[in-house]
């Protein structure tokens, strides 16, 4: 609105109280005095100072900002200002009329007020209920939405869809709670049970479902998505709280249904003040930013602030996108590149003395289990070299915390993989007892959307037409989501002694067959219909199922109640650095049987562990 056009229209409001402050003053002399004769000497006294009192009135109303809200969308706080501004306004008059008449009858005072209270706070409700009858009437043909949830979330939804949306009209809510059956909320009724759904999708003609329940279990998501699915409405969801920046919602949030909804766990609640505590202002380093959870780290990282964020990767089309990103969504952060790789040693040494980092997270690694198995030399390289590589350097510029990515593989490892990440386990253990860096490792399984992860193999599949390949009908890994994983990393990061492995909570363990089932649904396919499941066979170096924890380890609790630390086993550090010498030694002629020896001897209960599998 132009300057030109907002002063005309709060000369126009403000005229319009001033006629509204004079009816309510002189209805207020009216009442008490109905058929007295002494009413014509009342108005007279009155209209001596209706002028003074009317300014009154309208300079408190200007003060309180009444004319420069919206009251077209006016709600509880906009009652409030009128509450406030008329009660301020209401005693300012009783000051002037007590000076000009020495008394003022009680009556008068609270009569007035209350006339007031009705007649401005009315004129604003009428405005309001104007409007939203006119965009009802005025606008086109809206379809129809059905919104399962009727909480805080699920009122969220429908007062933005009725304030803010033209697409959508919202026609009721669905929720199972039987204290809400029969009850309206914000003038919507609560139609019925999870079970009425199909017949209240033909009934009011619905086009739009909206799942508003952003903290439930995956198992009620699951079995809404089920229903929801047999009808001809189109789905959306609502992300879960973790995803929606302090609880506020907007019709953007929506959003088809993911695979991460029906996976979705308990909300995670971060300390940000502990976080930001170590992270804000400090210089931060992170290895393989350009990968999906080091680009993750560097988001998560750069929300809090820190002084300087260092990316280094080995790939440079991946550090230059999430660069872009992060010049684009926090420009005051100064972010510095470096392309190089964890295994050069010199060039590694070089950019921690060059920026000296307080904080270093290292996700750098080889991740891609079948590969690894091919090419074992390059697995001890990568993820045990490079790890040292990266660690020492982190001591001798005397960074303050040190924490490396791990994975559920390095527990009982069958893999190149697994075992190179189970031996960087050990040498961050080893740096943690000889420096006054404080190192640490956080584990944890399968995260969605990642590289490494099979979901984006699954959606290729789906995409062209099948069929999807599992290795095994009993196959089951644990998963979690990208933004979650990170965030309890550097959740960690902030509690972390030194020494420790964190342990995330990761839930319950998922069949993999039932992971791409569910991945076919979604896509509006059936599974064995329209897309075939073919089973391939377990590859080299699989298990069916992965441990967080060995039985040795075991856990204990921390502050956090979705992180764990698993009790560290004694680790002889001569063997440990006669077994890395070995395997340096040998470069490109390591195999997996030289990594798994190596292994063995400086972790005497894995070969027993290998042995009673054996058996």
């Amino acid at each position: 609105m132009d300057p030109m056009r907002n002063n005309i229209r709060i000369l126009i409001l403000m005229a319009a109280d001033a006629v509204l402050v004079n009816l309510a003053a002189v209805a207020a002399i009216y009442v008490p005095l109905i058929g007295s004769v002494e009413i014509a000497h009342k108005y007279y006294s009155y209209f001596k100072v209706a002028p003074v009192f009317t300014v009154l009135m309208l300079v408190v109303f200007y003060t309180f900002k009444m004319y420069r809200r919206a009251w077209a969308y006016a709600s509880l706080n906009e009652l409030i200002v009128i509450l406030f501004s008329v009660t301020v306004g209401s005693l300012g008059v009783i000051a002037v009329c007590f000076f000009a008449f020495s008394s003022v009858p009680a009556n008068l005072v609270i009569l007035f007020w209350d006339f007031n209270i009705l007649l401005i706070g009315g004129s604003r409700l009428v405005w309001r209920i104007y409007n939203d009858y006119k965009k009802v009437f005025n606008s086109k043909p809206k379809r129809r939405a059905l919104i399962i949830g009727a909480g805080d979330a699920g009122v969220m939804v429908a007062r933005e869809l009725k304030s803010h949306n033209v697409s959508f009209l919202p026609v009721g809510f669905v929720d199972d709670d039987p204290n809400k059956k029969n009850m309206s909320v914000l003038s919507l009724p609560v139609l019925g049970t999870r079970q009425k759904i199909p017949e209240l999708v033909d009934r009011y003609q619905i086009d739009l479902i909206i799942i508003a329940m952003p903290s439930v279990d995956a198992a009620v998501i699951r079995e809404f998505v089920e229903i929801c699915r047999s009808t001809r409405a189109e789905l959306k969801i609502l992300p879960g709280m973790y995803q929606l920046i302090e609880g506020k919602v907007s019709i953007n949030s929506l959003r088809p249904v993911q695979l991460e909804d029906l996976l979705r766990r308990e909300p995670v609640q971060v300390d940000l003040q502990e976080i930001a505590g170590y992270l804000r202002g400090g210089i931060v380093l992170v290895t393989g930013a350009g990968g999906s959870i080091g680009s993750e780290l560097c988001r998560q990282v750069a929300s809090f602030n820190p002084g300087k964020l260092i990316l280094l990767g080995h790939g440079e089309n991946s550090i230059h996108k999430i660069w872009l990103e992060l010049e684009e969504k926090f420009k005051h952060i100064p972010v510095s590149l470096e392309i190089a790789d964890v295994r050069d040693k010199p060039k590694i040494d070089y950019i921690f003395q060059k920026y000296r980092p307080g904080v270093v997270f290292h996700a750098a690694a080889h991740k891609h289990v079948p590969l690894m198995e091919l090419h074992p030399d390059e697995a001890v390289k990568t993820n045990i070299f490079g790890t040292r590589n990266v660690a020492q350097a982190a001591d001798r510029a005397g960074t303050k915390v040190f924490v490396m990515i791990s994975t559920d593989k390095a527990v009982n490892p069958s893999s190149v993989m697994g075992a190179t990440k189970r031996v960087a386990e050990l040498i961050i253990r080893q740096e943690n007892l000889v420096s006054d860096t404080i190192f640490t490792a956080v584990r944890f399984g399968n995260v969605l959307g990642s590289n490494g992860s099979v979901v984006p193999v699954f959606q290729r599949q789906i995409k062209a037409g099948g069929p999807v390949t599992v290795t095994h009908p009993e196959m089951k890994r644990y998963f979690m989501t990208i933004p979650e994983a990170v965030q309890l990393v550097i959740q960690a990061g902030a509690i972390a002694q030194g020494g420790e492995v964190f342990v995330l909570d990761m839930g319950e363990p998922v069949k993999i067959v039932d992971l791409a089932r569910d991945m076919i649904k979604l896509s509006g396919l059936v599974p064995e219909k329209d897309i075939a499941i073919k089973f391939t066979g377990i590859r080299k170096g699989e298990k069916l199922f992965e441990d967080l924890l060995t039985a040795e380890e075991g856990s204990s609790a921390t502050k956090h109640k979705r992180i764990f630390v698993a009790k560290p086993g004694l680790v002889e550090v001569s063997v440990l650095e006669e077994e890395l010498v070995n395997l340096r030694r040998k470069g490109v002629q390591c195999t997996a049987e030289d990594v798994f020896n190596a292994l063995y001897a400086v972790v005497p209960s894995f070969q027993r562990y290998k042995q009673e599998q054996a058996g």
